[in-house]
C-alpha cells in the first residue's frame, strides 16, 4: 500500500496529455462480448478498473493482448462461461455491464450483484427493468442476478432517471435483440455517445445517442471494431481545476471543451481565463478564485465526478459557495478531510456551504473514494507545508500516473510505500 506525499505551495504550469476516458473504455471492453470477432481498442488508460475488467473478460474465456502502449486487442470468440463472479464484480460496479452483452449473445448471463458503494447505493434496479423490457427473465438468488432469454426482443424502456450504467447496459443488450428498441430519458454523457459510435462500427444500428431518446434496430450479429477511446473529461477537469487552485496555467492536450462546457462556465465565473481549440483546453488563474455555487446534475450539468475537486477550489475562494450534490447521497466524505487542512465547510444532507479562506495547511488525510482522493491531492498542492494522502488505491482506480503528470507541471509530489 502506498501514500502520496506533497510539498505544497507551487503553481502548476505547463502541458499535460489527457488519458483515455476510463468511464468510456469500460463499456467498450464489455461490448467485445457481443461478437466473436476481434476488437482493437486504442487509448486505453492503465488504471486499476481497466485491469479488473481485463481479468474479468479473461475469466469468461476472452483473450486480451497488448498491441502497444494503451492499445488492446480483445477476442471473445472463446467465451463460453456466462458468469461474472463476485470476487471480480465486487472490485468495480461497472462489471455489471457484462450482463446485457452476455444475455444478448448467449441467451444467458449470470453476474454477481455489485453490492454497496462508498458514495451511495447506486441500485441496479434500472438495469434489470431495462432488460425485462427486452424480454429477459430475471432471477435474483444467492447474491447473483441471472438473465435468460432465447432471444431478446425490442422494447420500450423509460428510465426513471438518466442513469449512464442502465442506458449502456440496455444499449449493449438491444443491439442484438429482434426488432426495435426505444430508450427514453437516456443518459446523454459523452461516454454513452462513444459507446454508440463503437457499436456502430460493429454493425449496430443506433440513432439519438447524446439525446434523451435513443433508437436501436437490432441485428442478427456484430463484427469487431477499431476504436479510439475519447479523452477523459474528468481527469482533464481535475488538472484544470488544479491550475485555478494553485495560481498557474495548465493546458490539457486532447481535452474537449464541449465535454467540459459546464466546468468551463464555472471556472470563468470564478475568474479564471479559459481558452480552447481543437487540440485541448487551457486554464490560467488570475486572482484568488471567486465563490461560485454548483448543483451536480446529469450531463450536460455539472458532473458529480468533479464535485469534490470543485469543493477544494472553493475552499480557497473569496466568498461563500453552496454545493448541492443531487446524484449520490453520500458524496461528501471528503469534507472532514479537507477540514483537517483548514477548509471551512458546513454540510448537511446533500448540501455543503464552503466559506473560502486565504490558505490551507498540509496535513495527513485519508482518501475515501476515487474523486475524494484527488480533491485531497489538489488541496495538498495548494496548501502550505506537507500533505500525506493515505489509501491512494482509490486514486489508482481512475488516474494514470498522476504523480508523474503533476510532477511534470512543477508539483513536488511523490509516491511512498507505507
Amino acid at each position: 500500500m502506498d501514500k502520496i506525499v506533497i510539498e505544497g505551495g507551487r503553481a502548476l504550469n505547463g502541458r499535460v496529455p489527457a488519458s483515455g476516458a476510463k468511464n468510456a473504455a469500460l463499456p467498450l471492453l464489455f461490448a467485445c462480448l457481443l461478437t466473436d470477432k476481434p476488437c482493437r481498442l486504442r487509448g486505453v488508460p492503465n488504471v486499476a478498473d481497466i485491469r479488473t475488467t481485463r481479468e474479468l473478460l479473461q475469466t469468461l474465456g476472452a483473450t486480451v493482448e497488448e498491441a502497444g502502449p494503451h492499445e488492446l486487442i480483445i477476442d471473445c470468440a472463446g467465451v463460453e462461461e456466462a458468469e461474472a463472479p463476485y470476487d471480480l464484480v465486487r472490485k468495480m460496479r461497472a462489471s455489471f455491464l457484462a450482463l446485457g452483452p452476455l444475455v444478448a449473445r448467449f441467451g444467458r448471463g449470470r453476474v454477481s450483484k455489485p453490492g454497496g458503494c462508498a458514495i451511495g447505493t447506486r441500485p441496479i434496479d434500472m438495469h434489470l427493468a431495462g432488460l425485462r423490457c427486452l424480454g429477459a427473465k430475471i432471477e435474483e438468488t444467492h447474491g447473483y442476478v441471472e438473465a435468460v432469454a432465447k432471444r431478446l426482443q425490442g422494447g420500450h424502456f423509460i428510465a426513471e432517471m438518466p442513469s449512464v450504467g442502465a442506458t449502456e447496459n440496455v444499449m449493449l443488450a438491444a443491439v442484438l435483440a429482434e426488432g426495435h428498441t426505444r430508450i427514453e430519458n437516456a443518459a446523454r454523457e459523452p461516454e454513452v455517445v462513444d459507446l454508440a459510435s463503437a457499436l456502430g462500427k460493429m454493425g449496430a444500428k443506433i440513432e439519438g445517442a447524446g439525446s434523451s431518446i435513443i433508437e436501436i434496430e437490432g441485428v442478427d450479429a456484430l463484427g469487431g471494431y477499431d476504436h479510439q477511446v475519447i479523452p477523459d473529461r474528468i481527469e482533464a477537469g481535475t488538472y484544470l481545476i488544479g491550475a485555478a487552485m494553485t495560481g498557474g496555467e495548465v493546458r490539457v492536450d486532447g481535452a474537449r471543451a464541449d465535454d467540459l462546457a459546464m466546468l468551463v462556465e464555472c471556472l470563468e465565473a470564478a475568474g479564471a481565463v479559459v481558452t480552447w481549440d481543437d487540440g485541448g483546453v487551457t486554464v490560467r488563474a488570475q486572482d484568488r478564485p471567486r465563490a461560485v455555487d454548483i448543483v451536480t446534475a446529469p450531463h450536460p450539468g455539472f458532473p458529480t465526478d468533479l464535485q469534490a475537486q470543485w469543493m477544494a477550489l472553493m475552499a480557497l475562494s473569496d466568498g461563500r459557495a453552496c454545493i448541492e450534490e443531487r446524484i449520490f447521497e453520500n458524496r461528501f466524505m471528503h469534507v472532514p478531510e479537507l477540514a483537517r487542512m483548514g477548509a471551512k465547510i458546513a454540510s448537511s444532507g446533500g448540501e455543503a456551504v464552503v466559506t473560502g479562506c486565504e490558505s490551507l495547511s498540509g496535513a495527513p488525510v485519508m482518501a475515501t473514494d476515487l474523486r475524494a482522493s484527488v480533491s485531497l491531492v489538489l488541496a495538498g498542492l495548494a496548501a502550505s507545508g506537507t500533505t500525506e494522502v493515505l489509501r491512494v488505491y482509490h486514486l489508482d482506480r481512475g488516474y494514470e500516473r498522476i504523480e508523474e503528470k503533476l510532477g511534470a507541471l512543477g508539483a513536488r509530489i511523490r509516491r511512498v510505500p507505507v
